[in-house]
Order: C-alpha cells, then sequence, then structure tokens
C-alpha cells in the first residue's frame, strides 16, 4: 500500500512531503521510504498564517481564504508525494496547519487545523485523510503529540528506556520503557520562540545553523524568567504550540527585564533554554539514548548544547540512522497513521494523550465512491415510502 504524508507543523514554514510504501509480515509492519521533498510557503501565505495565529484577532473570512489557500498548496504538496510514489498512491493523510489548540486548565477543549481537504482530494483522486486530532480530543485527549505512535513501533524499548525527539516549533518527546506505557508529550518551545526572535530582532525567518546564538552569551535573567513558565512544571499528559509561545511572549518577558538584551544573547538563552527543558525530561526518565528529528536538528549550536548536557548519561543521534530522515520523520509517521486508520486501527495513544480510549484518527474525504463499493446506477426519481 502506497500512502503519501503531508506535514506543516508550528514553524509553518513550508510543507514535507513523503511518500511510503507499507507491507506486512505477520505482526511486523515494515516500511519502505520512497522519497520525500519540501516546499516552502511563499511569504505571503506565511504572512496570512502569522497574522491569524493567536493573540492576534481575525474574522471567518480570514479563516475560509487560508483555509482554501492552504488547500491549494496541500494539493499541490499531494500530487508531488504521487510522483514520488511513481505516479500512483492509495491515500493522501493531510492533517493541515494548526491555526488553534484550545488548552483550558490542562483540558483540550478543541483543535482546528485548516487545509481545505476536498481539494487535495480533487487534484489527487484519491481518499485523503484530515483533520487526525479531533477524535482524539472528542475521547478526552490533548490531540497531541501523534507521532508516538510512529515512535513507539519503530523504538526498541529492549535495550532499556530511549526517547524519540522532536525538533520542530514545538519540542516533544516520546519515551519507551521496557514494561511501561509509551509516554508523550511537548517538553516546550525549540523553534517557535528562537524564530520569533530571529525576525522581530534581526528581520530574518530564523538564525541559520545557530549561527548568531553561538555568538551570545546566555542572559541569567532572562533564562530564569523563562524557566519560571508554568507549563514546565506540569505534569503529562500535555500539549502547547504558538497559542502560549508567541513573539508577544517573549516581548512581555524582555520587557520585564528592565534593560536592553542583545539580540545574540536572546537567542543564546532561548537556546539554552530549549536545551535544558529537553535535557531535563530526559534526565527524568533515565532514558539511555535520545533519537532526533525535525527542524532544529539542523541546529548545531542547539545540538551541541543538547549533546553536552546529556554526556555520560545518554547519546544524542539522528533518525537518520534507523532509516528516517530527520527533516522528514513527521510527514512519515502521518503515513503511518494513515495506513492506522485505513484499517480501522487507533493512531493515539492513551498513555501519550490522556484520551479514555484509542482513537481510530481523522476524517476521510473521498474522491470517488468509498473504498471496495461498486457505484449504482444513477437513480433517475426518489420515491418516499410511509
Amino acid at each position: 500500500m502506497k500512502i503519501v504524508g503531508l506535514m506543516s507543523g508550528t514553524s509553518y514554514d513550508g510543507v514535507d512531503v513523503v511518500a511510503a510504501e507499507f507491507t506486512t509480515d505477520g505482526d511486523t509492519l515494515r516500511m519502505r521510504p520512497l522519497g520525500h521533498r519540501g516546499l516552502d510557503y511563499d511569504d505571503a501565505l506565511r504572512e496570512s498564517i502569522g497574522a491569524l495565529l493567536p493573540p492576534a484577532a481575525t474574522t471567518i473570512e480570514a479563516v475560509c481564504r487560508l483555509d482554501n489557500a492552504l488547500g491549494e498548496v496541500f494539493a499541490t504538496a499531494a500530487a508531488l508525494g504521487v510522483e514520488l510514489a511513481g505516479g500512483r498512491a492509495d491515500l493522501v493523510v493531510s492533517p493541515g496547519q494548526t491555526v488553534f489548540h484550545w488548552v483550558e486548565g490542562g483540558t483540550t477543549r478543541g483543535t482546528l487545523q485548516l487545509g481545505a481537504p476536498a481539494r487535495v482530494a480533487a487534484r489527487v483522486g484519491v481518499p485523503v485523510l484530515a483533520d487526525l486530532r479531533s477524535a482524539d480530543v472528542a475521547a478526552g485527549g490533548q490531540g497531541a503529540p501523534l507521532v508516538p505512535a510512529f515512535d513507539a513501533l519503530l523504538l526498541d524499548a529492549a535495550g532499556g528506556p530511549r526517547a524519540a525527539l522532536n525538533l520542530g516549533g514545538i519540542a516533544n518527546l516520546t519515551v519507551v520503557a521496557p514494561g511501561a506505557p509509551v509516554l508523550g508529550y511537548d517538553v516546550g518551545p525549540a523553534n517557535a520562540l528562537l524564530d520569533a526572535a530571529a525576525r522581530r530582532l534581526l528581520g530574518r525567518p530564523c538564525d541559520l545553523d545557530g549561527a548568531r546564538a553561538a555568538a551570545g552569551r546566555v542572559h541569567g535573567g532572562l533564562l530564569d524568567a523563562l524557566l519560571a513558565e508554568p507549563y514546565y512544571a506540569a505534569p503529562p499528559p500535555k500539549s502547547t504550540g504558538k497559542e502560549l509561545f508567541h513573539a508577544g511572549y517573549l516581548d512581555d518577558r524582555l520587557a520585564a527585564l528592565g534593560e536592553p538584551v542583545a539580540p545574540d544573547d536572546v537567542l543564546a538563552t532561548l537556546t539554552e533554554l530549549t536545551a535544558r527543558t529537553v535535557a531535563a525530561a530526559c534526565d527524568r526518565h533515565r532514558v539511555t539514548e535520545v533519537i532526533a528529528a525535525g527542524g532544529g536538528v539542523r541546529n548545531p549550536t542547539l545540538l551541541g548544547r543538547l549533546a553536552a548536557l546529556g554526556a555520560g548519561r545518554w547519546r544524542l543521534r539522528p533518525t537518520d540512522e534507523l532509516g528516517v530522515p530527520a527533516q522528514a520523520k513527521e510527514a512519515y509517521a502521518f503515513a503511518l497513521l494513515g495506513w492506522l486508520s485505513w484499517h480501522g486501527l487507533p493512531g493515539a495513544i492513551p498513555s501519550v494523550t490522556g484520551a479514555r480510549r484509542a482513537a481510530v484518527l481523522g476524517a476521510w474525504t473521498p474522491a470517488g465512491p468509498p473504498h471496495g463499493a461498486t457505484p449504482p446506477t444513477p437513480p433517475r426519481r426518489l420515491v418516499v415510502v410511509p
């Protein structure tokens, strides 16, 4: 079965596209990666997404326009994925762009992803699975993270506790250990605040290769203020996003210091924040190895600090060593979730999300009759039977 997986994360800089072929061998699911690509969003689309995200005010018109604009981009990405699959795919997983994750008092009340799946289905002519988080939320879960289903199948816990780390806009961690339920949660910001600072202070989308952070020094007062965030002390299950960690959040902490902080020092401090919060989580779970993926693996300054903080306790290495490209891991994970949903199997893990039950994820947008159905002769009239 060939599946195209798409992923647009909290950094909202583009969409990752993968194609994979899945086959079964007893209770083993084999995934053969068929290729991956990245499509960057243009400046106008990035600005439209940023203008709609909290704490900004918006309108239903803006939501509708963005939903369809994203749908066109995802449709183009899906078509590229079909090419990667050799010109034929059985389904596309298009989870959409998260624009709001509604959390109150530690409970997720709702979640919203945009991306007009009907436009994707119309372009590629195969069923599209979208809205993957809502079923878990309806079952009392956080709706995130969902990648632990992939991590739990990929990682072997027999050798001791191991962790899968994703460094996207948000850093999230999956922990597998012998005889223990799978654990996974959002640790805190990874690139979200770093990119916000780069845009605000440097006029750039990011601090390329962490170069400016490497040139700066950690500001103790700012780091203490950031580490005082209550989210870090909250127990899992928990999830977060740019509803909390946005540019205004950073502005408030900088303003509270009452003194200027050099741009390079801000970036160095934010890098240290991510490294420390992730390292603390890894130490808490006593892992022996951390397998890293996501855009943050391209930041040698961040990876260097993580490796230094874990030295002697856990080893840090990329998912590439397991055959999964670090830049495309989440898209491959969503392709796997598509395989599970197609077969009526749950893709969310209650011990991760806190749901009452394991939910089969997503809503299908067909490109024709349901799978296996034979179209009937079109009716010419309707008779109401009393």
